[in-house]
This record gives structure tokens, C-alpha cells and sequence, in this order.
């Protein structure tokens, strides 16, 4: 089993994410993305990201190249939503299953104290066991399901939505 090192994103890394996520929109429920996105849909994604102070993290294979990504978003933009994110989780086909969305998963913990959050969500396919077992791992509870909500690959699709609530103090400024 290859070794994964996960480290913070750059924007250099936008052509490597793009491949993983477009293989999850061609071949997966992950996203309901239909179509594959662009480089600079990417580049635009990763810059607001970085504006906004929402971590994006890679794993990368011993030998190089990411194999996978994980990112805080941001939930809404009503100014009330200040203190949530949801997360995403990508791993590239090949390294499922060897325990690359777990080592994604952990440094958003971090990343979302740091920055002064006080709830992470989670929207996952009800298909996706995997991501169901690795956000419940990580303390993440079933907060809601959402029916038929998407439609992919011809057939409606649910979504259970996931949440963490981190430790904070009574948050600054109402």
C-alpha cells in the first residue's frame, strides 16, 4: 500500500483536483455534477477559496501526483451562516479504500477551528457507504435525508445530510 502525505493545497495543484473531481462527475454519485468542469472553473473555485480563508487539502501518493482533495465551503452567504461550512472529500479511484479520505477529512477539522467555525455539513449520496462510515468515524451525525433530490445516471437520487458540531465559545459579534 502506497504512502499518502497530505498537505495544503496551492493553486499549482488546480489541474491535478480538476482530474479527480471529473472522474467523479464521469464515473460516480459523489457529485451531481453532469457534466466535467473546466480548468478555469477550477482556478476560479481554488481563488475563492483562498479569499475567503476555506482550506483546500491534497493527498499525495509517495512518488508524487494528488490523489485526492478535500476542501471547507462555504454553506451560504447570508452573513448568519458565517460560522458553517460543508465539506468535500474526492479520492481518486485507484487509492479508495486505503484510507486517503480519512487522511483528507482530519485536517479539515483543524482547519474549520482555526478559522472559527462552529459546524461542518456534510451532503452525501445515501449510496455512498463509504462516505457515510468515514464522516460517522470522524464524529459526524445524520441530521437529514433528503428524497430525490438529484437526478443522475437516469435514476433520482437521495441525499443524507451529515453534521459535526465543533467547540466554540459564544461567537464574536452576535
Amino acid at each position: 500500500m502506497p504512502a499518502y502525505t497530505v498537505r495544503r493545497a496551492r493553486r499549482d495543484d488546480c489541474p491535478a483536483i480538476l482530474e479527480v473531481y471529473n472522474e467523479a462527475v464521469l464515473t460516480t454519485t459523489a457529485t451531481y455534477d453532469l457534466e466535467p468542469r473546466t480548468l478555469a472553473h477550477r482556478e476560479a473555485w481554488f481563488d475563492e477559496h483562498e479569499h475567503g480563508g476555506y482550506a483546500v487539502f491534497v493527498a499525495e501518493a509517495a512518488g508524487g501526483g494528488v490523489v485526492g482533495w478535500s476542501s471547507l465551503n462555504r454553506h451560504h452567504d447570508r452573513f448568519g451562516y458565517r460560522f458553517t461550512a460543508e465539506n468535500s472529500v474526492y479520492v481518486a479511484a485507484a487509492h479508495r479504500g486505503r484510507g486517503v479520505g480519512a487522511r483528507l477529512l482530519a485536517p479539515l477539522l483543524g482547519a474549520a477551528e482555526a478559522r472559527g467555525l462552529h459546524v461542518i455539513l456534510a451532503g452525501v449520496d445515501a449510496t455512498n457507504e463509504a462516505s457515510l462510515r468515514l464522516h460517522g468515524k470522524f464524529g459526524f451525525e445524520r441530521v437529514g435525508h433528503f428524497r430525490e433530490v438529484g437526478h443522475k445516471f437516469g435514476r433520482w437520487l437521495d441525499v443524507i445530510y451529515l453534521q459535526r458540531t465543533l467547540p466554540l465559545a459564544a461567537p464574536p459579534g452576535g
